[in-house]
């Protein structure tokens, strides 16, 4: 199996989307971690990317030669970097090492030239190049048995007593949105309305407040888990075993995975405080493709999911894995 270098600045949100992009080509891969000692060498490379200039500014080269050469089967096929901290080196090391390069995200600030290919959301109004390849949502883990993995850790903590289960998943605040107490309890006096004879459960993310999270203990969810308290991750069992998701708008990773993966109808939670932007687009796409469907107290029929197989394969070929 042939190799790829994922450049990770250590947020999850960022390295999953790389590992999700690495597999999803077929690759085995290692990770390097890669950030700016500062703002200020962040800013420079900027500049440098600019001017044509490429000094090491991140201090990633040494490290660099020698991922590539104790990769256990050779040199890497392909370097992967989602996020800013990586798009630079990312250029670089595709210059130093002759190996070919992708970005994750629009790397904005940079010459989109010195990319091979660029995996830029849709909801980023990409512009049209010929090493750009927009994508519906965001990238994330497609693996059978990644799944089935995470479903079996899961029905270890929790035996369902009813056939039918649906999900809440809970994000919080960003510049554009809220997850206010006042508007989590309406939210959820709705849900709850709506699907009656079902088993709820429900989790948070690292975003959550203590208000929000207090919330949820007003409710009889049949599952709770609060990433306060507990860092497992049950939102892959969710996907995989309950007929509805009723998901917050202010996550793209959260929303994204719901919609690419099991069976289960999609209904989003708009927590959004601003109309227009990024996150407005992506729920507007996702809506307006029968993806999901905006939560307003009658339930909707939005189980299609995103297939992002044919969109790899021609990536695959375009960088002749």
């Amino acid at each position: 199996m042939s190799h790829a270098l994922i450049l990770t600045d250590g947020k999850p949100g960022h390295e999953n989307q790389s590992k999700a992009l690495a597999e999803g080509l077929g690759l085995s891969f290692s990770l390097l971690p890669c950030r700016f000692p500062g703002k200020a060498r962040k800013a420079l490379s900027y500049l440098c990317d600019r001017l044509g200039f490429a000094p090491d500014l991140a201090g990633i080269l040494p490290a660099a030669r020698a991922a590539v050469s104790a990769a256990r089967e050779g040199r890497p096929a392909l370097l992967i970097g989602t996020g800013s901290n990586t798009f630079y080196s990312l250029k670089l090391l595709r210059r130093a090492l002759g190996i070919p390069c992708v970005a994750i995200l629009m790397p904005g600030g940079y010459r989109l030239g010195g990319f091979d290919a660029i995996l830029a959301p849709a909801f980023d109004n990409p512009p049209e190049r010929p090493n750009l390849v927009p994508i519906p949502t965001n990238l994330t883990p497609a693996r059978p048995d990644f799944y089935a993995a995470q479903t079996a850790a899961f029905l270890e903590r929790h035996v369902p007593a009813r056939d039918r289960a649906v999900a809440v998943i809970v994000g919080g605040k960003n510049p554009v949105a809220d997850v206010t107490p006042d508007w989590l309890r309406t939210q959820l006096q709705a849900v709850f309305a709506a699907t009656p004879g079902c088993e709820h459960w429900v989790t948070t993310s690292r975003r959550t407040s203590p208000q929000a999270e207090a919330v949820l203990a007003e409710f009889p969810f049949d599952y709770a888990l609060l990433f306060s308290q507990d860092r497992f991750n049950p939102i892959p069992a969710f996907v995989t075993q309950c007929e509805r998701l009723f998901v917050t708008a202010d996550s793209t990773g959260m929303l994204s995975e719901a919609v690419a993966v099991g069976h289960a109808n999609v209904e989003v939670l708009d927590n959004l405080t601003v109309a227009t932007g990024k996150f407005a687009r992506f729920v507007d796409n996702l809506c307006a493709e029968d993806y999901a469907h905006r939560f307003d107290g009658a339930l909707g029929n939005a189980r299609r999911k995103v297939n992002l197989a044919p969109t790899l394969a021609a990536l695959r070929d375009r960088l002749g894995l």
